[in-house]
This record gives C-alpha cells, structure tokens and sequence, in this order.
C-alpha cells in the first residue's frame, strides 16, 4: 500500500476516533477533508513535500504538514497512537459498513455493551437495535443492507480499487524480472474487466530454465501478508492490501496463447468452448490444442489460434461470459467494440472550486498529457453543500478563471465550462434555466434520496432541453453504495426520446455491463467519464471503457469517441438552436 493510501487512512480512522470521542466537530471534518485530498493526491508525498507543491493544496494547513512530516519520517502519527489507547478498535472496524457511523456504534457501546464486531452484527440481527432509541425499523433495515453489502465486499472488491493493485504487482515483476521474462500480462477477471473481483491471475512465458528465478522474485512482492504457495510452476501470495490472493503461473513461450485464453475464462465460456471442440475432434488445454484422434498439437503459442482452430470470429476478453458471444462467433458477426484509445475527451472531472482538488489549469495541462481534444470541467452546482457547490455568482467566477486557462491553453485543447447539477427530489434542478443555458454541458446527477425510486425524477430531468447528460445514473458505488431502484427500461425510451446520453461513470462503475449493453440495444448514447476530483484519478476512464466493452459497446455508442464539433451539435440539437 503506497504512503498517500496509508496516510489517508489514518486521518480517517482519527476522525472516526474523535467522533465516537465527541470531540470537536470542526476538527472531526477537519480530518476528513484531509484524508480525501490525501486519498486523490496526483503525486508521492515526499515528492510533493520537496518541490513545495503541497503547500498550494487548499485544506493542508500546519498541523496537518506536521502530521505528514512525522509519518515521512518515522512510519506513523503519535497523535493517532494515542487515540487508539482509547477507543475498542475492533468495534470502530465496523464504520467500513454503509450506514454505520462512529455515534452509531457508541449507542451500541453505552447502551448495549458491544465490545465487538459479531456482538454489533448480533444485535443488529436479533433486533437489540431496533429497540433503542433513534434506532427505527426503517434504520435498521437499511444498517442490514449495508452489512450485506459490506460482507459482499470482503468477497470481491470493485475493478476500481483491483486494477491498479494488479497493475503494480505487473509493473514490479517487469521491473524485477523482467531480463528472465518473454510476456507477462494480468489474467482472470481482472483482464475480462469484471466489475468486482476476488482474487488476481497473473501470466507469465518464459524459458523452462528462469521459472525458479521469477517466482522467487514473485513472492517478494512488497506488502505481502503470507507466502501460501512457493513453486515453479505456480505460486500464491496473500496481499495485505485487500487481503487477496495472486497466483502467478509460467508457462512455455510455445503455450501462451493457450494459457492465456485458459487463464482469462470466464469458467462458462471455457466450458462450452470445450464442448465445441469435442464435437469437432480436439480438445483444449492450458497448454495447447491438439487433435483428439492423432494427439497432434495443432496450436497454442497464440491465443487467436484457439479460435480460428474452432471455426469461429476471436472473441474480446471482456465479452468471454457465455452470453451469446459464442454463438455469434461461430457466425462471424461479434461486433467491432470500441478500443481503449478510441475517447477523445472525459466530460465529467472537479477542480478545487468545488470538491476537487486540482486547479482548472492542472487540470487542464492533465488532460494535454492525456492527448485529449477537448475535456470537461464539471464542478457541484450548490444545492451539494457537502461538496462545496456552487452558486449562480461562484460559477460566473469560474468562467473568468476558465477563459484564462483557455487563452493559455486553447491552441492545444478545447475547455468546456460545464456544470454538474444536482436533480433535486421533485425532478428539478439545482440552478434555473436562465443560468444552465450559459454552460457548454450540462450533465444532472441525483446527490440525494437514495432510498426511493427516482424514475420520474430523473425522467423529468431529462425533459430539460438543458440537460446533455444524466450522471452515475443508478447512484450505484460498488462495495459502498447499492444505489436506487429505477425503471431502466422507461429511463432508456426517454433518453432515446429527448436525445439526452447516459454516463458510464468509470470511478462508480454505474452504468454497470449488463444496463451499458441494454442502452446500446435501444440505441441511447453513453459517455464514458472518469469523474476525476483529482488528476490522479484520470485515467479510470480505462475502467470505464472495459465496462463499455463488457456491454458490448462500439465506438458510435460512445458520444466522446466523436469529434467537438459532434459534441457541441449534441447540445445544440436539443436546445433547438
């Protein structure tokens, strides 16, 4: 786990403390807005104590310097040794749940003498809970969704939070191994793009004589609980980090295609794909293909051949699920999907005028390096407190900031002065059209209400001829947030109808594969977006674009695969101009 990441944790874990403590609110969320910043923070902390570049960070003031300074240099904050000794740990664990919150489980403590986590589960189970003040049935219902979904979560975490876990232990083994290596790639769900995963499969060919030296490179990997399996062939580690396993397995440079389709899955789609191959003869492996009859090795050294060998169209990792893909392959008709490469632009990000933590230029100049044609700056529009929106007055300033940022920039990007605008419970919205109809963009986002169906809500949102966009449009967070119930289908037809796109946001994983692949069906356009509040979270759109791929998305699905002046006739086209 990196020093941002620990860091982080540990001022929100000191913010839980206090709050179970009753000290000081102000310094409770004082604490709070720190581990954000530091969770999102674009850069290494020692890099950015050197160069001075923290001290521009708004929310970082001395005491927290201080505070980052001491963990730099000896590993830890004394201020949070000492909390520690004063509150049962194992019980504050519990704030990982959706819903339960420090002063919940003080209630629990003095109420109910709850030392620990099953005794807290227990009672929330057998109805001890409910039956105590503030504590409703409505309350507890949704404490014991949360616990579902946290205890799902201890399974499987979201691809958000394993792709880049999976993309340092690759990064390290080509680093470390890297002159005993031909390929290594990631495998399993991770390479299919799945939207939560429980453990990781990586690949390796190489020559029989550097197995021994690559995995005993393997199994120290830094940050690693246990060693549970040392081989030669394959071995296991537990990573502290999520506590997930990763297998790592090596095979002949003569068998990596085979390996890798074997090793990508998912278990269905290999499963049928053997039964195809039965009935024409052959049979698979991790290590080739061969003829049943002669046991001669047809194949295997690429993983295209698997395919060809059976008669049929290569299928993308992401779709391998046996869900039709098969069956179209055999015909010659899967769809071209859209690549990795193919967005010109993200039309959702923060910047510090809101909840962010980067300037416009920052922000900006990111989005130069990504070798992007156009971007999106999308800040809170005011009704979202928390996350210091913005008013009619604050946003005019903003565009005073922006058309800076664009005269300096404007010959290498185009900037969008947007808005993400909150839907409010009846259907409206946060700002009046008056001042909508300035923006180049306007995405709408449900912030609140979570607990009902917000189908009309968000129906009624987009019959404003100001609305381009509908954001995380299920309110879905995996393994933190289950979201709301919508009527999906109602939602596509007035999509189709007003001519409004819905965002695939990649930090939330919503749209999920499943609603990405009805949208693209019934013809609605998706934006992929990252939603970044940082420059450091830019590149999820990565994520967002494997869902896409996952839901079967072609290039034309995607509205920011197009070119600006397709985007801004979007936008016009529904305003009527």
């Amino acid at each position: 786990m990196d020093k941002n990441k620990q860091l982080a944790q540990i001022f929100e874990k000191m913010a839980d403390i206090l709050e179970f403590l009753g000290d000081n609110p102000f310094r409770i969320r004082t604490y709070r807005r720190v581990a954000k910043i530091l969770e999102n923070f674009p850069m290494d902390l020692e890099t950015a104590l050197k160069s001075g570049y923290i001290y521009k960070i708004k929310g970082i003031g001395g005491s927290t310097l201080a505070k980052i300074e001491e963990f730099l240099k000896t590993g830890t904050v004394r201020k949070y040794e000492e909390l520690k000794k004063k509150v049962p740990l194992e019980l504050l664990e519990l704030t990982e749940i959706p819903g339960v919150g420090p002063k919940t489980l003080k209630t629990a403590y003095e109420k109910l003498g709850i030392r620990t986590k099953e005794d807290f589960i227990k009672a929330l189970k057998d109805g001890s809970l409910a039956r105590l003040p503030g504590f409703g049935a409505k309350k507890v219902e949704k404490l014991l969704k949360g616990l579902q979904l946290w205890q799902e979560s201890q399974e499987r975490i979201p691809l958000i939070t394993a792709y880049p876990l999976a993309q340092r232990i690759l990064d390290y083994l080509k680093t470390a191994a890297g002159q005993y290596i031909e390929k290594v790639t990631i495998a399993g769900s991770v390479r299919r793009m799945k939207e939560t995963i429980r453990d990781f499969d990586i690949l390796v060919s190489a020559t029989r004589k550097n197995w021994k030296k690559i995995h005993d490179l393997f199994v120290r990997f830094p940050d690693i609980e246990d060693v549970q399996l040392h081989g030669e062939t394959k071995s296991t580690i537990l990573l502290k980090e999520y506590k997930r396993q990763c297998d790592l397995r090596t095979v002949e440079p003569d068998s990596w295609g085979s390996a890798l389709q074997y090793f990508t899955g998912s278990k269905y789609h290999n499963i049928k794909l053997r039964e195809i191959a039965k009935e024409k003869g052959l049979k698979i492996s991790e290590y080739g293909i061969y003829d049943t009859k002669t046991g001669k090795r047809l194949g295997g050294q690429r993983e295209e051949e698997i395919y060809t060998l059976l008669g049929m169209q290569y299928i993308p990792p992401e779709i391998r699920e046996n869900t039709g893909e098969i069956e179209l392959a055999l015909e010659g008709k899967i769809p071209k999907l859209v690549e990795y490469t193919d967005l010109r632009g993200d039309l959702h990000m923060h910047t510090n005028w809101s909840d962010g933590i980067n300037t416009v230029k920052e922000m900006v100049k990111a989005c130069i390096e990504l070798g992007y044609e156009y971007m999106a700056i999308s800040d809170h529009s005011q009704s979202s407190k928390v996350a210091n929106g913005l008013t009619p007055e604050r946003f005019n300033k903003q565009k005073e900031e922006i058309e800076r940022v664009r005269k300096l920039y404007g010959d290498k990007i185009e900037v969008l002065w947007s808005v993400e605008v909150d839907i409010l419970p009846d259907g409206s919205l946060d700002l009046p059209d008056g001042v909508l109809k300035q923006f180049d963009f306007v995405t709408a986002s449900i912030h609140s209400g979570f607990n009902r169906d917000n189908t009309e809500r968000i129906i009624k949102a987009m019959e404003n001829p100001y609305v381009n966009l509908i954001g995380h449009p299920f309110g879905k967070q995996y393994g933190y947030r289950e979201g709301y119930p919508l009527d999906f289908e109602r939602i596509l037809e007035k999509a189709k109808e007003t001519n409004t796109a819905l965002e695939i946001n990649s930090q939330r994983e919503d749209l999920d594969s499943q609603h990405i692949r009805l949208a693209v069906e019934k013809g609605v356009k998706l934006v992929i977006n990252s939603d970044a509040h940082s420059i450091a979270q830019l590149w999820s759109v990565k994520i967002g674009l494997g869902l896409a791929r996952r839901g079967w998305a072609k290039r034309e699905d995607i509205l920011n695969t197009y070119p600006m002046e397709v985007i801004r006739g979007f936008v016009h086209s529904k305003r009527g101009k």
